[in-house]
């Protein structure tokens, strides 16, 4: 059974496919039950009925979306070094680029957080 993120990442040239579908990953394996979907037409992960991640594939860029205008504010700035996140919603970077795991981990835990969702404790 295919989900509208399957269909998005197929609409995508391989290496855009790759780096999303990599970056999927990384956010299932920090939200496993997370429900996949579309938010604003862009693929969306969603925890108890809230957008907790999302991202989208442009022209000349990737971009990372925690849905919220104050989630990448609070995270570490060693995390973000050498991303653009001049969008106070907003990530981008490269496709050659990928979010470190770490990085990923702590943006979602931020929205969760942000909305007053528990996520399990964090991993070692």
């Amino acid at each position: 059974m295919t989900t509208p993120i399957d269909d998005y990442l197929a609409g995508l040239g391989e290496a855009d496919r790759e780096a999303l579908g990599q970056l999927r990953s990384t956010i299932l394996a920090v939200i496993p039950g997370a429900v996949q979907g579309l938010a604003y037409n862009l693929p969306a992960f969603r925890v108890g009925g809230k957008v907790l991640a999302g991202f989208a594939a442009y022209k000349d860029h990737l971009s990372y979306f925690p849905h919220s205008g104050t989630v990448l504010a609070g995270i570490e700035p060693r995390l973000l070094e050498g991303l653009d996140h001049a969008s106070k919603g907003t990530l981008r970077f490269r496709v050659d680029t990928p979010l470190a795991p770490e990085l990923v981990e702590a943006l979602i835990r931020a929205k969760a957080r942000e909305v007053g969702l528990d996520l399990d404790p964090p991993r070692s």
